[in-house]
């Protein structure tokens, strides 16, 4: 699949330790990083962006407690059904990437409806990643398309198990910022770092590229 658009991936850290910092419950932090994402796919495609892929749940976040991932998956599925029409209003397509047998079915269903209503949407690509490994994935053949960006809040500085084949030549920009203080600005400057990289791929500029068996390749 030839791309000719941005794809940026982000994994959105720091929803819990910014409600910590407030003194408030972890929910809270939950419920203000759902508001980052709906203000990161707003301005994503004046960005160039026509791919964002969002870690939502990984795999691992099972390991969590059990009052916190109900309350994760509520807020998920609050968020599907509040945000569908405008998600089709403003043109995203929605995509959920990860397993589905260990969801619950009325998760499930709001997934599928919402997958269902926003499927001829072109204007954004939007793939959320729930209950997403992805050694899973690539065991699976479930692949997305190359990563350009991927940006990582909150201070830590690893991928954890995200799109590790889509982020073969991807570039990393990691920011202390946690997730629910993440916006356009953030954004715009993350973007600007990529932009100002110079992305060789393997290649030395002005070099004439070598063969298979290291004889120079005719131009």
């Amino acid at each position: 699949m030839q791309q000719s658009f941005l794809h940026v991936a982000v994994i959105p850290d720091g929803n819990g330790r910014w409600a910590a910092a407030r003194q408030r419950p972890r929910t809270d932090g939950h419920r203000a990083g759902a508001r980052a994402v709906r203000r990161t796919v707003e301005c994503a495609p004046a960005h160039g962006i026509g791919m964002l892929t969002l870690y939502a749940f990984s795999s691992d976040n099972w390991h969590r407690p059990a009052s916190e991932v109900r309350t994760l998956m509520k807020e998920f599925e609050q968020f599907l059904r509040g945000e569908t029409a405008r998600c089709v209003a403003e043109g995203v397509r929605v995509r959920v990437i990860g397993r589905r047998d260990r969801l619950a079915k009325r998760l499930v269903r709001a997934i599928e409806a919402t997958e269902a209503a926003t499927a001829a949407c072109d204007r954004l690509r939007l793939n959320l990643a729930v209950d997403y490994s992805s050694r899973d994935a690539i065991g699976r053949g479930e692949l997305l398309p190359a990563v350009d960006l991927l940006i990582r809040t909150g201070g830590e500085q690893r991928l954890s198990d995200f799109l590790l084949w889509e982020c073969a030549y991807a570039e990393l920009y990691f920011t202390d910022r946690r997730w629910p203080d993440f916006d356009a600005p953030h954004l715009a400057r993350a973007l600007a770092d990529y932009h100002g990289r110079e992305r060789r791929f393997g290649r030395v500029p002005g070099a004439t590229p070598m063969n298979g068996d290291g004889r120079r390749r005719s131009v």
